[in-house]
């Protein structure tokens, strides 16, 4: 399960039980940093936390930070400097040199667009949609916090603010889904200057595995780790049944040619061909030729696998296209010395994350520059 569901889910039981509850939202990092932008931790009255801002070392802080907003029940801003080795509050020497933004925010049960609210309309979506958080960061003003969710023509205000500032916020909003990225604004307007996180939220990646086999147990498994929506499909009942997958697996039993009729795709459904059965796999695999939506297309099994199945199909008449030969990759998955399904099933899965995210699967050891792009940290400048 994805985190965010998580935190929606312990959002859900706490709003049942009427336990107070605070939503921290890291909303910028300048420089190194455990955990970027868009990370979230949810923090009950009691001290109970669901998710995670960094890897362990602010969540002690941030709990009282957490505590202290909402006692005074008002939306804060807090400011940490992992770059100061003698830092008191964090102590702990982590050498991540960076200056991390967090938004906490007590959340209104009576506010039906509060900030809990709009991430579970984010979390329900099967398109990307763009999360908008403003903030000041003079500690000292009003922090607005999460306040639109917007995606295609659609949107949803989470509370009351300029119709200039809403105005730009959908306009940032549309170009993040259409570059595909987050990114941070700062606008100004006349009377004021706001900050804002616009975070691009994909909706989870769909995974398709044809053939239902033991290793298509594993990979299920781990996919399902990963928050992936998992769907078996296989024509023998034997194998494709919720007894051998368990989970919120989606099972289906069909015929070859008739596998893509209970399947609703999009750009981020994966399909992975391992049926061990040849037939079965190349039937499958001409319903997917010329599919634009599809990214990823594996075959499991050896290069002279693939090999026949391109004669095959060039025999039936069928003209692989360039696109398509670009997304199928036969043999599946990368070369990291997998032997057993647990290893295979991993390999496979580090190949779609990589196409998926348009990253080489290289060692990081081997990137010069740092991990992550620092040109998508700074807040481009827009006057109002």
């Amino acid at each position: 399960m994805r985190e965010l569901d998580v935190i929606i889910a312990q959002y859900q039981e706490l709003k049942t039980q009427g336990i107070r509850c605070v939503l921290a939202t890291v909303v910028h990092v300048d420089g190194s940093s455990y955990r970027r932008a868009g990370a979230r931790m949810l923090v009950d009255e009691f001290g109970n936390i669901i998710g995670a801002i960094s890897g362990g070392c602010l969540e002690g802080d941030a709990l009282r930070k957490a505590l202290f907003a909402l006692d005074r029940q008002e939306n804060k801003l807090v400011t940490y400097d992992t770059s100061d080795e003698d830092d008191a509050v964090i102590g702990a020497q982590l050498g991540c040199n960076g200056i991390i933004q967090v938004m906490f925010e007590p959340i209104d049960y009576s506010d039906e667009n509060n900030s809990c609210e709009l991430l579970k309309v984010v979390a329900q979506q099967e398109v990307p949609m763009a999360v908008s958080v403003v903030f000041d960061l003079d500690k000292s003003q009003q922090q607005i916090g999460t306040c639109l969710v917007s995606y295609e023509d659609q949107a949803l205000l989470g509370g009351q603010i300029p119709n200039e500032l809403q105005q730009a916020l959908l306009y940032k909003g549309r170009e993040a889904i259409n570059d595909g990225s987050s990114c941070f604004a700062e606008l100004t307007t006349e009377e004021k200057t706001y900050f804002a996180f616009i975070q691009l939220h994909q909706p989870p990646v769909k995974l398709v595995l044809v053939g239902a086999g033991n290793d298509a147990q594993v990979l299920a498994q781990q996919a399902e780790l990963l928050g992936w929506k998992v769907t078996v499909t296989d024509g023998r009942p034997t194998h494709a049944n919720k007894e051998r997958f368990v989970g919120s697996c989606q099972v289906i039993v069909t015929k070859p040619e008739e596998t893509l009729k209970n399947i609703n795709m999009n750009q981020r459904t994966c399909f992975v061909l391992m049926s061990h059965n040849y037939n079965y796999d190349l039937a499958v695999l001409k319903l997917l030729l010329g599919n634009h939506e599809i990214p990823y297309i594996g075959i499991l099994g050896p290069l002279k696998k693939y090999e026949r199945m391109l004669n095959e199909l060039a025999d039936d008449g069928i003209e692989v296209s360039k696109d398509d030969l670009a997304k199928i990759h036969a043999p599946v998955g990368l070369e990291i010395g997998a032997e057993t399904p647990a290893e295979i099933g991993l390999s496979i899965l580090a190949e779609i994350q990589s196409v998926l995210t348009n990253n080489e699967a290289r060692p990081l050891k081997q990137k010069t520059e740092p991990i992550h792009d620092i040109d998508q940290n700074q807040f481009q400048k827009i006057t109002l």
